[in-house]
């Protein structure tokens, strides 16, 4: 992803979100001011559901807010909701700290860019040399890591406060043959947000809930395959899997380093652009200023004036992956998707990726394999067990391990997998890397698409530690496993419960990917905020 198209993709969603008004403002929903408990935002005139980074740094420009208060926000707001949702691991106890330091570069003329004083909260796999950092799992709930994550160290160089650490399904749902998302024996079970006895989906479950109830300004998460566009779709956000290598993975606990990606999670694309940015280190110089002198020009703007960008749809070719699977209810609400792309001038035409049998048979084999390399190593760096045997033999010693994730399946096999030195192994890889890119780049070529679309998920389901998951959800592989880009978007919502599309493309078209989903954000406007409502039965009335 080249600087300069990372600058004019930036440049032109900044303008169009701030032109068009912010995705969702129109929607009807509670905002993050009126959540329980009232007043937990407390930001005179911002609301948390809502803004964005553009709108906050205009703000921080003209003198009406300060880091320190923005983080202070977030703080009181995660005090307030978090104990419904359970999110939010633990808090940075130098956070104000840090927000004082962003506010004394800005009165100096030194701020490093458009996340300085921004709080960005972390799913708990990333590495935090000042934080625990468990993967979920107690074996690793000792001595926080040496060091910080290399994603980590790219966002406290570009001035981002770091809020925190999210839960996350444990070992990034790489454990047990029927995992329940959204748990840790850390951290417990994770809801979501619009009905808490629904699941938030796996595994950046955590970072996706706590978008949603508005607990931080961004997040960050990861996948493997799903990790992140499932709980964006689900949690109604907006989450980017990169393509393969574009964030670096030093120090995140890996399942493979043939898939594995850390990637931005927000509200809305601009703030995913804009985080996404700063990880790879490809924000050209004075962008900063540059969006904020943009958000200041865009003040008072309505949605249907002059500059919106709405029209960034005219004639794409997007090709729409049905997959009824998900059920008659996904499926009306892709078809009515379809229909509103089409009436903003996109070309929408039906197409099934080839190859997805072949796909879903030979990478959970591979994954084994590379999960006991990868993960060895890994622990190697880390205090307590110092390989997969010791892991094992730690999770039959600690029943608490054993609350919701009964099994270790994933674990025992993978210790009895070919080693990735074993011909048969390679062999399989490669065949997975060929077909899976072959799945996108023929299907693109062959209907001459600009991207091709499918449901990211279904309505989540009801969290059940003895049944699991219910989370055969095909959509997200080809690309997973191609370490192609795809961002999940808001499409609307099956009665409470939002549904995302996704959106996939060839490899390093991770900009050309932001720039379509965020004219289609603009276009459906269909992010409204969670209600908190307590159950299913609740939610269908």
């Amino acid at each position: 992803m080249r600087m300069s198209g990372v600058a004019a993709l930036i440049t032109a969603l900044v303008a169009g979100s701030l032109l068009a008004g912010a995705p969702g403002s129109n929607a009807q929903g509670i905002g993050a001011s009126d959540a329980p408990p009232p007043g937990s935002s407390s930001l005179q005139g911002i609301d948390l559901d809502t803004v964005t980074i553009p709108e906050l740094q205009a703000r921080r420009d003209e003198g009406s807010l300060t880091s320190l208060e923005l983080t202070r926000a977030y703080l009181r707001r995660i005090a307030a909701v978090d104990p419904k949702i359970h999110a939010v691991l633990y808090t940075d106890p130098s956070a104000l700290r840090q927000a004082a330091a962003s506010d004394a570069r800005h009165r100096g003329g030194r701020l490093r860019g458009p996340l300085d004083g921004i709080p960005v909260l972390l799913k708990d796999n990333i590495d935090t040399r000042d934080l625990p950092t468990t993967a979920g799992s107690l074996a690793l709930a000792g001595r926080p890591p040496a060091a910080d994550a290399a994603l980590v160290g790219r966002l406290r160089a570009a001035g981002a406060v770091i809020l925190g650490k999210t839960n996350l399904s444990e070992w990034a749902n790489f454990r047990a043959a029927k995992p329940t998302s959204g748990w840790s024996a850390v951290g417990g079970q994770t809801s979501n947000p619009y009905v808490l006895d629904r699941n938030p989906c796996g595994s950046s479950a955590g970072s996706a809930a706590a978008l949603a109830a508005s607990l931080s300004q961004v997040a960050i998460g990861t996948e493997t395959d799903g990790s992140i566009v499932c709980p964006a779709g689900m949690n109604g956000v907006v989450g980017l899997k990169p393509s393969l290598g574009l964030v670096s993975g030093r120090g995140v606990v890996p399942i493979s380093a043939e898939q594995d990606t850390a990637g931005p999670m927000a509200r809305n694309v601009i703030d995913t652009a804009l985080t996404l940015s700063v990880l790879t280190g490809g924000l050209p110089a004075g962008l900063g200023d540059a969006s904020a002198s943009d958000a200041r020009a865009g003040q008072g703007a309505r949605p249907g004036k002059a500059g919106d960008r709405r029209d960034g749809l005219r004639g794409k070719r997007i090709g729409l992956w049905r997959l009824p699977s998900l059920g008659p209810d996904v499926d009306a609400l892709m078809t009515r998707t379809a229909a509103e792309l089409r009436a903003a001038g996109a070309e929408v035409v039906e197409v099934t990726p080839p190859y997805q049998d072949r796909l879903a048979e030979l990478e959970f084999p591979a994954l084994l394999s590379e999960f006991h390399r990868d993960i060895d190593a890994y622990l190697g760096t880390r205090s307590g067990p110092r390989d997969l045997a010791g892991l094992i033999a730690f999770n039959r010693t600690h029943a608490r391990e054993r609350t919701c994730f009964a099994g270790q399946e994933l674990f025992e096999q993978a210790l009895a997998a070919p080693p990735t030195t074993d011909p048969k192994y390679r062999v399989m890889r490669a065949e997975l890397k060929d077909l899976s890119r072959r799945s996108i780049d023929e299907t693109l070529a062959a209907h001459r698409l600009d991207a091709i679309a499918a449901p990211t998920n279904p309505p989540a389901w009801t969290t059940d530690c003895a049944r699991g998951d219910n989370d055969v959800i095909p959509s997200s592989t080809p690309a997973a496993v191609a370490g192609y880009p795809t961002l999940s978007v808001p499409a609307g919502s099956v009665g409470e419960l939002p549904v995302g599309l996704l959106l996939m493309a060839g490899d390093r078209a991770d900009a050309r990917l932001l720039s379509l989903g965020g004219a289609v954000e603009q276009h459906l406007r269909a992010w409204r905020a969670p209600r908190y409502l307590p159950s299913a039965g609740r939610a269908a009335r």
